[in-house]
């Protein structure tokens, strides 16, 4: 089936009255692409990314529109006719052609083999018969699928410090992907917790996919940097604690992390963009952290520290 995009362009002070007139006239399923809520989402968000791709940014460049879309048959025509009879204003139009948009997304996932000895699977593929432990994983409910540098680096380490009767802490734990290879890895327990409300059922239902129960790994959400009693839950002496963020998390999450580690802890933080690496090295110095180790991937940086004697 064929569809009609029609696109009414306005100004961002105009666009609620628009939407409300365009509900009136019978439009539905409206997007709105706004270059002021653009901005102004980019930074009210600003801790929480180190950079935006210059394509995205580009792409909302004075723009200010709403879209809506009727179907490419009669019924469609006369009531895209009838709203721009009401509107009384130019509606500039394109074609899509129906598509699986739930699940087309899917063909452009495939395992994906990280360090020695994983693989990350997305659940609805087999897992490669080729002795790798298969991390399984829904790459589309939340941030981490392993296809980033900065989530492969932090898997890749993972290789060298989990083991058995350790415990792990993934601080902003999205997908819950790290936590997930801690334990396959060995671990005997890992928790979690993210500023998304959305993350601990995401995270445990990914952990249940490997076969992982609410008596190995439980996920929080909340905001571990401002909320003291968010640190007193997850409590202390964890043998890694993991943080795949961006700099300005991370930063002062530094000054926290000795609090979570066992005395001999690893403290294993990764999502740091080429130009912040130096900061990132001298926070943790600072905070009393010895580096470990440094890796590099894709302008991307992971260090693994442990608190010094």
């Amino acid at each position: 089936m064929r569809w009609i995009e029609a696109a009414v362009a306005t100004t961002s002070a105009e666009i609620d009255a628009l939407c409300a007139r365009l509900a009136e006239l019978g439009a539905g399923g409206m997007v709105v692409e706004d270059e002021t809520d653009f901005q102004n989402f980019l930074v009210q968000n600003r801790p929480y990314w180190d950079y935006v791709d210059d394509e995205l940014v580009r792409s909302f460049r004075g723009v200010s529109r709403v879209k809506f879309y009727v179907a490419d048959d009669d019924a469609g025509r006369a009531l895209l006719d009838a709203i721009r009879a009401g509107l009384d204003r130019e509606i500039t139009t394109a074609y899509v052609q129906d598509s699986d948009w739930e699940n087309n997304w899917r063909q452009y996932y495939q395992p994906i083999e990280i360090g020695e000895r994983l693989v990350v699977v997305p659940e609805w593929l087999d897992a490669p018969d080729d002795g790798r432990i298969p991390l399984r994983l829904d790459p589309g409910l939340s941030f981490g699928t392993g296809s980033h540098a900065t989530t492969r680096m932090c898997l890749a380490a993972l290789e060298r410090y989990a083991a058995p009767g350790k415990r792990a802490l993934d601080l902003g734990c999205g997908s819950g992907i790290l936590a997930i290879g801690a334990l396959l890895l060995g671990c005997d327990c890992a928790a979690g917790c993210d500023i998304d409300p959305k993350s601990p059922a995401v995270a445990e239902a990914n952990a249940a996919l490997n076969g992982i129960g609410g008596d190995r790994f439980r996920v929080r959400a909340g905001d571990v940097l401002t909320d003291a009693g968010m640190r007193a839950a997850l409590g202390t002496g964890y043998d890694l604690v993991l943080a795949n963020i961006v700099a300005d998390v991370i930063i002062p999450l530094s000054a926290l992390a000795r609090d979570f580690l066992a005395p001999d802890g690893v403290f294993l933080c990764s999502g740091v963009i080429e130009g912040r690496q130096d900061e990132v090295a001298d926070a943790l110095r600072r905070n009393g952290f010895s580096l470990l180790e440094h890796a590099c991937e894709e302008e991307w940086h992971c260090f693994a520290a442990r608190l010094a004697d």
